[in-house]
C-alpha cells in the first residue's frame, strides 16, 4: 500500500531523525555539482550550461539505475500536476512525459487545442496565468517558438519545450544519454548530422559544444540551418575548444564520425513540401556505404518517427542503431528535467565521467 509523503511525514510512529533518512533516500543527498535548476524555464539548451547539462543526465541516469534498476518508488512529483498543451501529435513526447510524471506521483494533465480555448477564445498570456494557478509546471508542444517565449513571461511556473518549430531540447538530452550509456562518456565524440538543417538539429549545435562533442553538419542548400543558431554554434565551438564543419556533403560530413544522426526531412506542417523536398535530399539517405566514412565504433541515432528514404533498414535495425533505447531514453530524461525544475532532488548515483 502507498501513502502519501504527507501522510508518511506527519505519521507519529516517525521521529525527527527517521523523517529525515526517509526524505534523503527519496531525494538524496546534497549533490556534488553547484546546479540550482529549481524554478528554471527549459526552453532551449542554449541557456543551460555546461555543468547544468551534465547535471541533467546525471539525474537521468540516477533515476533509470533507482527506478527502472532497482525497483524503487519515488514519489518525487507527489501532490503535483503538469499541464501539457500539444498543438501537435506526438508518440514519444506525449509518452515520456504522462508516464514519466505518474510514476513519480503526479497527475499529468493532457490538453489540446480541442481540449481549451488556446489561441481562440483565450489568449496564451490568460492561459498561462491560469495555468500557473492550477499546476506546477507547462509541458508545450507548439508550432512557433515565440508563444513558448510569450508564455514564460507570464507564467508563474517552469515551462518545458516539448517541440517547437526552433528546438527540440527534450529530444537530444535523450540522445545525449544513450550516448552517454553506449560510449562511457561524451567528451571528444564526433556527431554528424545528415539530412534537414530542423529544430532537433538547432537543439543539438546549440549544446554539443559544451560537453566537448564536435559536430559535422551536412544538409542541402536553401536547407541549411538557422543563421542565428550558426552563429552561436561557432561561437560555442571557438570557446570549448570543438570542430565544426558545415558542408553539403554527406560523405564528407561522415568521415570520422562516432555517431551519424538524421531525422524526418518533413516536418508536421511542411506535408505541402514533399515533392521538392524529397528531390532536394537525394543522396542524404544513410546507408552502409555512409558508414564506410564513420570511425570504426560508429552508431546511429533517428528521434523516429523514421522513413526509410532517410535511413534504410540495413542500417536502422542493424546492432549499431541504438534508436530504441534513445526512445527509451526520452522518458528518463524528462523525469531528469520535471524533477530538476520541480523540486531540491540530489542524485544518489555517483557521478558519471563525461
Amino acid at each position: 500500500m502507498l501513502f502519501s509523503v504527507k501522510k508518511l511525514f506527519s505519521a507519529a510512529k516517525l521521529t525527527v531523525t527517521s523523517r529525515q533518512r526517509l526524505r534523503q533516500f527519496w531525494y538524496g543527498s546534497p549533490a556534488q555539482m553547484n546546479v540550482h535548476l529549481k524554478g528554471r524555464d527549459l526552453l532551449t539548451l542554449q541557456n543551460y550550461t555546461a555543468d547544468e547539462l551534465k547535471y541533467l543526465l546525471w539525474v537521468a541516469a540516477d533515476l533509470k539505475q533507482r527506478i527502472k534498476g532497482k525497483g524503487e518508488y519515488l514519489p518525487l512529483m507527489q501532490g503535483k500536476s503538469l499541464a501539457m498543451i500539444f498543438e501537435k501529435r506526438s508518440t514519444r513526447t506525449r509518452l515520456s512525459a504522462e508516464t514519466g510524471f505518474a510514476l513519480l506521483g503526479g497527475h499529468p494533465a493532457f490538453l489540446t487545442t480541442q481540449d481549451i480555448h488556446l489561441g481562440t477564445n483565450e489568449s496564451l498570456t490568460d492561459t498561462a496565468r491560469v495555468l500557473s494557478s492550477m499546476t506546477n509546471a507547462i509541458l508545450a508542444r507548439v508550432y512557433k517558438h515565440n508563444d513558448l517565449r510569450l508564455m514564460t513571461k507570464q507564467a508563474t511556473i517552469p515551462i518545458i519545450n516539448g517541440l517547437s518549430d526552433l528546438h527540440h531540447p527534450l529530444q537530444i538530452l535523450a540522445d545525449y544519454l544513450t550516448l552517454q550509456e553506449h560510449y562511457g562518456g561524451l567528451n571528444g565524440l564526433t556527431i554528424t548530422w545528415i539530412g534537414d538543417g530542423n529544430n532537433v538539429l538547432h537543439s543539438i549545435m546549440t549544446s554539443a559544444a559544451k560537453l566537448g562533442i564536435h559536430l559535422r553538419i551536412a544538409t542541402p542548400k536553401g536547407f541549411e540551418p538557422d543563421l542565428k543558431i550558426t552563429k552561436i554554434t561557432e561561437q560555442f565551438s571557438s570557446e570549448y575548444g570543438t570542430k565544426l564543419l558545415l558542408t553539403t556533403d554527406p560523405l564528407e560530413a561522415a568521415d570520422g564520425a562516432n555517431v551519424l544522426v538524421t531525422d524526418t526531412w518533413i516536418s508536421m506542417g511542411q506535408e505541402e513540401e514533399k515533392k521538392e523536398r524529397l528531390k532536394a535530399f537525394q543522396g542524404y539517405q544513410i546507408t552502409m556505404q555512409t558508414a564506410k566514412s564513420a570511425a570504426s565504433n560508429w552508431t546511429f541515432l533517428h528521434c523516429l518517427p523514421r522513413k526509410p528514404e532517410e535511413v534504410d533498414d540495413e542500417v536502422f535495425y542493424s546492432p549499431r542503431s541504438l534508436v530504441f533505447q534513445e526512445a527509451e531514453n526520452r522518458k528518463w530524461t524528462i523525469m531528469a528535467v520535471m524533477v530538476s525544475l520541480l523540486t531540491d532532488y540530489s542524485p544518489q548515483l555517483q557521478k558519471p565521467t563525461f
